[in-house]
């Protein structure tokens, strides 16, 4: 099956990153993916963090989500939405919320941004904390995908950018049934993601023997802030499978069944697993 992630370099106009989205999915889409990915904050990256309050959606509601939904029915695939703003009963915050949309249109699950990211070298300064609520639910979700072999079925966990740091939440998602996709849209900056995006993404590959899907926001943006992209597919051995550095664009490849339990029968790890 194929399986891609979209990496966009996402600006203050909503109109202007749901038309890249749009257009980016019908290139994955006319290429073979199946199930496809957004980054993190694909639909804003906004001058200022409360930019965000501006257009956050009810659950279930908004021109995001009826963006979201209409894509994947469009084109008959899965689609996992990035993240969008979610409203939340505290006043002056809003959730990080991941939604993902079956073929038909669709929401097959919805997960809200747990890890909070907070950075601070001198120079620059991040606290997602100022504007986000944190989640506290992980999120999995079951999907039958058609493919050039028939159909599969697939184990998708769900996490976002900082979530990354913290493989306590992939073991989570590895029960009660191992998943077969881990998903990680995100927006490392260019410091942090040039130190460790890769090394934790085939980490969490590794140690849970399956593929991550990994898309980023990548480049330069108009309010200032450079993200580190190289949105990628790492398999479950922990090869790159493809990659692209910045700039918006489709990173797709051929993702097999067979390659995730080829690695799980050699080195049975998962089973070896006593804590």
């Amino acid at each position: 099956m194929k399986i891609a992630a979209l990496q966009t370099v996402a600006t203050p106009d909503l109109a202007r990153n749901l038309a890249t989205a749009g257009r980016l999915i019908a290139e994955a889409a006319a290429a073979g993916a199946r199930l496809v990915a957004l980054p993190e904050y694909f639909c804003l990256m906004g001058r200022r963090d409360d930019d965000k309050l501006a257009i956050a959606e009810h659950d279930g509601q908004g021109p995001i989500q009826d963006f979201l939904a209409g894509a994947a029915r469009e084109h008959g695939l899965w689609l996992v939405g990035g993240t969008l703003p979610m409203r939340s009963a505290t006043p002056g915050r809003v959730r990080n919320a991941s939604c993902v949309y079956r073929p038909d249109g669709q929401r097959a699950a919805r997960y809200d941004k747990i890890h909070l990211f907070a950075y601070d070298n001198g120079r620059e300064r991040y606290d997602e904390a100022r504007v986000l609520e944190a989640g506290d639910t992980p999120v999995a979700f079951d999907a039958t995908i058609d493919g050039a072999h028939g159909s599969e079925h697939w184990r998708v966990g769900l996490s976002i950018c900082y979530d990354l740091r913290f493989p306590e939440l992939y073991r989570a998602l590895m029960k009660p049934a191992p998943c077969d996709l881990l998903v990680v849209p995100a927006a490392f900056t260019y410091t942090t993601g040039q130190a460790h995006w890769e090394l934790l993404l085939r980490a969490r590959a590794v140690e849970n023997q399956c593929f991550v899907l990994a898309s980023a926001q990548g480049g330069t943006h108009e309010n200032g802030r450079r993200t580190w992209g190289h949105s990628m597919l790492v398999d479950p051995w922990g090869v790159v499978l493809a990659v692209r550095d910045e700039g918006e664009g489709v990173v797709l490849a051929e993702c097999p069944l067979d390659r995730r339990d080829t690695v799980r029968t050699q080195l049975p790890a998962l089973a070896h697993q006593r804590l």
